[in-house]
């Protein structure tokens, strides 16, 4: 039977991005910061918002789901991001996928609920600085005046005609998360770079 076992590290979707994103930062000279934050863990969860299942999991994971339409919670390494009535993104540090769906899993017992590890699905880019919301408009539809979608905000849209999660991060100056698909992610970095061309 062949080994199946990996022999090599990882590699990121954006890995050959890496030094291109890099220089961005550095020639926009603090205007924005555009890096990848690869192999985030991210497990879907899907559940009775009003059943006893959405509370234990808050308890099992110190996090709880969040109930507002559009919001994201953060508590610890980990951050919950609402995706429908009855659907969350637990989106936590890398190799905690497996953690994260068994305490989720031990804690909802026999109610009905859907788990399932999308973090190969994905990756994350990380766009900061005071440029960072002039940048994102340019290619998506949301308003994003901090007043309309300020920080603790998350919503599944299109940036640069790309499927994103875009997630208006709670720490001050932490910028946005852009979640993207890997097949579109080298696409997407592409329209970023290209977009970000007047801060450069």
């Amino acid at each position: 039977m062949a080994d199946t076992a990996l022999t090599a590290p990882p590699r990121s979707p954006l890995a050959p991005y890496a030094d291109r994103l890099a220089a961005a930062t550095r020639t926009s000279r603090g205007a924005i910061r555009l890096a990848e934050l690869p192999f985030l863990a991210q497990v879907n969860v899907r559940l009775d918002a009003k059943g006893g299942a959405a509370d234990a999991v808050g308890l099992a994971l110190g996090l709880q789901l969040p109930l507002e339409p559009g919001t994201a919670i953060r508590a610890g390494e980990s951050t919950a991001l609402w995706l429908g009535p009855d659907e969350w993104l637990v989106v936590g540090p890398p190799g905690s996928e497996r953690d994260l769906e068994k305490r989720i899993r031990a804690a909802v017992g026999e109610e009905p609920v859907s788990v399932t590890d999308v973090s190969a699905q994905r990756t994350t880019l990380l766009v900061s600085g005071p440029g960072a919301r002039d940048l994102l408009a340019h290619g998506c539809a949301l308003d994003l005046h901090p007043r309309a979608f300020g920080t603790g905000r998350c919503a599944q849209t299109t940036l640069g005609r790309t499927q994103v999660v875009l997630v208006a991060r709670d720490e001050p100056g932490a910028g946005f998360w852009v979640l993207v698909r890997s097949s579109f992610a080298g696409y997407l970095t592409d329209w970023l770079l290209d977009a970000a061309t007047e801060y450069l």
